[in-house]
Formats: C-alpha cells, structure tokens, sequence
C-alpha cells in the first residue's frame, strides 16, 4: 500500500481579509453548492427563516459568506434569494449582516 503525502498549507496569508469582499473568500471546507442532493432537502424542520431588506442590503454578501448550508442565491454578484429548500434557519445570515438586512422570524410568519 502507497503512502500519499497530503500537501496542506500551514500558513495563510490574511493580511487586508477586512477588506477583501466576498468574491476573494474561498469557500474553504464546504460542499459548494446546497444540500448534497437535489432531492435531500433539508429546511423542512427549521423553526424560524430569514427574511431580506432590499433597502437596508448593501451586497457586501457577508451574509453568503458565514451560511454553512450555502442557502443564499448570488446573482450578477448581488444577493438574489434564500435557498429555503436547505436553509435550516439557524440566523447565522441576520447575525453577521451588518446593516441587519436580515432579519429572522417564526416560521409561517411574514412573507
């Protein structure tokens, strides 16, 4: 049996990540689209869903950067929609949102 020296990276350069912007954010450890089936989902039992403000959203898409079940829908670089499909609603997005575009309610609540 062959041993495969796995290359990783010990140190990484972060200096400026404040001002990097989502598009230089790697994805990291994730699966990078939602869910890991098109017919798993998995947003069926979340209790609360997070809900956009056009107008208090900047597109810093900080939001899309911190969703760990990559659920919000990037288009032509600007938040498009929430994957409610896969999204568990964990609030992680309204959390992180610095103009708190984001908000989350109880699930069945506003639209």
């Amino acid at each position: 049996m062959s041993k495969t020296k796995i290359k990783t990276q010990t140190k990484w350069n972060i200096k400026g990540i404040e001002n990097w912007g989502w598009k230089k954010h790697p994805l990291g450890a994730t699966i990078p689209e939602a869910g890991n089936a098109a017919d798993y989902k998995t947003g069926g039992w979340r209790s609360n869903r997070p809900i956009w403000d056009e107008e208090k959203c900047t597109n810093c898409l900080i939001c899309w950067i911190n969703c760990p079940d990559s659920s919000i829908r990037v288009k032509d670089e600007k938040w498009d929609s929430f994957d409610y499909d896969h999204c568990k609603g964990c609030g992680i997005c309204a959390n992180v949102c610095p103009t708190k575009a984001i908000t989350m309610v109880e699930e069945g609540g506003e639209k």
